[in-house]
């Protein structure tokens, strides 16, 4: 992996950190979480117009990634619901890309060298360490919710193939990334706005702001993802992008009062030894 690919994946890492940050301390992370990816259609449709358009052939990938995408928005509703934003995100994120590993083999044909696996064991190992320990091991509520958030780092894995495969395709990666968040943003905004109408479109109004800010920094940030896996294995992407739980975590303690604490000490190390392993890589 390049240097250039490196740090605009942590970049683009630092992006998804900040984004997520600010819907973390809004007082409704739901419709935090509209607004943003409503705003980030919103560019999507402005700058479209001055991109080429995907190539024919990535069409089937960016149409089945919009519906993994559905699927997904619905697992990590589910996945809250089911247990606690610590226990479930990690989780999601950190099993993701082991499974990107396997899959990026099975469809696009990259066979990993071992620093390569290495740094996907490391950063994964350096998220899930933020997991742990949350809750009664075994005890229904928490079976539960693990089961909700691997399911959902299985569909994690399956849009960042799709995307992966489809974006080498496409020809475009700027216009492959901008339709996927136009159709996107817009599915998950109309059915927001179909299930609490008033409520939705009342907030949005008033979050503006963090729309636009939230949804540039969320463009970019995938878009830069996107682009790095046309110049890079798309396992070692998806595994250096999850760095962004980390970061998140530091900007949580430097900006919002959050510890940092042993745990988060431990998972930062981890997730650096992993990062210099997918450099080599």
């Amino acid at each position: 992996m390049s240097w250039t690919v490196f740090a605009l994946v942590l970049l683009a890492a630092l992006l998804h950190a900040s984004w997520n940050a600010l819907v973390k301390s809004g007082r409704d992370k739901r419709l935090d979480t509209v607004a943003v990816v409503a705003g980030a259609a919103a560019i999507a449709a402005i700058v479209l117009p001055l991109l080429p358009a995907p190539a024919a052939s990535s069409w089937p990938y960016l149409a089945g990634s919009v519906a993994i995408h559905v699927v997904y928005f619905a697992g990590v509703v589910a996945s809250y619901r089911a247990g606690d934003l610590g226990l479930v995100y990690p989780v999601m994120r950190g099993v993701a890309p082991v499974l990107v590993g396997i899959g990026g083999a099975a469809v696009a044909g990259e066979a990993l060298a071992p620093a390569g696996w290495a740094g996907i064991v490391l950063v994964s190992a350096g998220v899930l360490t933020l997991a742990w320990p949350r809750g009664t091991p075994g005890a229904p509520s928490t079976a539960g919710a693990l089961a909700y958030a691997l399911g959902t780092a299985g569909v994690i894995a399956a849009y960042t193939v799709v995307d992966g495969v489809g974006v080498r395709l496409s020809g475009s990666p700027g216009g492959y990334v901008l339709w996927l968040l136009l159709c996107t943003g817009t599915l998950m905004t109309a059915y927001a706005l179909a299930r609490d109408g008033r409520i939705v479109a009342a907030h949005l109004r008033g979050a503006w702001r963090l729309a636009a800010g939230g949804g540039a920094m969320l463009a970019t940030a995938y878009g830069l993802v996107l682009w790095a896996m046309t110049a890079a294995p798309i396992a070692l992407v998806a595994a250096l992008r999850e760095t962004s739980v980390i970061l998140a975590a530091l900007i949580g303690t430097l900006l919002l009062g959050e510890p940092f604490g042993r745990r988060r000490l431990l998972g930062a190390a981890l997730v650096a030894a992993g990062a210099a392993a997918l450099k080599l890589a």
